[in-house]
């Protein structure tokens, strides 16, 4: 549903800190802390994940789930896999 990576990424480009962020959801700080401690997919009260997308939702945050494509328009951010390191552009063969 949600990564903490990603709550912490909305948050970013939102400006806003942790505190808010639980004020904005109408949930507590601790609960926000421990979203964002997270490994991988955060994991809690479905109603809790529901306030919290919600929120987001509300604010402007378009959360893209893996191989989804971006349903509206505006500006943003994707995490995609690195490309494989290999020569730097421009440099000859070794």
């Amino acid at each position: 549903m949600i990564t903490a990576g990603q709550l912490r990424a909305a948050r970013a480009m939102l400006g806003i800190d942790q505190r808010q962020l639980a004020e904005l959801c109408g949930v507590s700080l601790p609960t926000v802390q421990r979203m964002e401690a997270s490994d991988g997919t955060v994991r809690g009260v479905i109603d809790t994940l529901m306030k919290v997308v919600e929120a987001l939702d509300r604010a402007g945050i378009e959360l893209i789930a893996d191989n989804a494509e971006s349903r509206g328009k505006g500006r943003g951010i994707r995490l995609r896999e690195p490309k494989p390191s290999g020569p730097a552009e421009g440099s000859a063969p070794s």
